[in-house]
């Protein structure tokens, strides 16, 4: 009696074994016949705004350190997070005039190497250069020629382009559009999203076609300077 229990109960737990063995090769066979559906490669023109997206965030190098971190830091104070209203919007326009015009004078400023290894900020002029903390600079410079670093044609130039750098990282900033623009309409939309990129693209190629010599205040200082 007891044999023929202990037979039946082994002879249950084989078929058992046996049905979940057939079932996972079942569900197996049947996951390798179903075909996976294949990941959809990025198209041309998608690569194309994304790589133009990436030049346009790099052109933020290209602004002042001080500018960029107060851009950064103070955008999101003065907008409220992007939920603007009749206070806080012009607040953040007379912001981002500052930071633009900061942006514009950073470019006529430069530095200079003394003798002693100190490095001097200053501001750039018709004449030659307005140290900033160096009363007296003939004396400090032993007679170094510094009408050199006098205002150019192309200090303008990148002066003009600083700005339009400072604008497009402005208008690809969510809280920036969204407190200015909170629910643009379709055209509205488009300019925003072309305009950066045309902006990015003009001034990288006008950068790398006149670069520029100076290093004034939030750019760094070569050793040769």
């Amino acid at each position: 009696m007891s044999l023929r229990a202990r037979t039946a109960t082994t002879s249950t737990k084989q078929e058992a074994a046996t049905t979940t063995t057939a079932s996972s090769i079942s569900n197996e066979d049947h996951e390798s016949e179903t075909p996976k559906s294949p990941q959809k490669s990025p198209t041309l023109s998608q690569r194309a705004i994304s790589q133009t997206l990436t030049t346009t965030a790099n052109l933020a190098n290209l602004l002042p350190t001080g500018t960029l971190l107060a851009f950064q830091l103070l955008t999101p104070i003065f907008t409220n997070n992007g939920a603007c209203d009749s206070a806080t919007r012009p607040l953040t326009f007379l912001l981002l005039a500052l930071l633009a015009i900061s942006c514009f004078l950073a470019s006529f400023t430069d530095s200079v190497k003394s003798s002693d290894g100190e490095v001097y900020y200053g501001f750039a002029t018709f004449d030659g250069i307005f140290l900033f903390d160096c009363p007296d600079s003939e004396a400090l410079f032993d007679g170094k020629d510094l009408r050199k670093y006098k205002i150019r044609f192309i200090d303008g130039v990148h002066a003009v382009l600083s700005v339009l750098v400072f604008v497009a990282v402005a208008l690809r900033e969510k809280n920036v559009v969204n407190c200015f623009y909170p629910l643009p309409e379709h055209k509205t939309q488009e300019v925003l999203d072309v305009v950066p990129i045309g902006i990015g693209i003009m001034c990288s190629l006008l950068f790398v076609v006149f670069p520029t010599r100076r290093h004034g205040i939030g750019y760094p200082v070569t050793s040769g300077k």
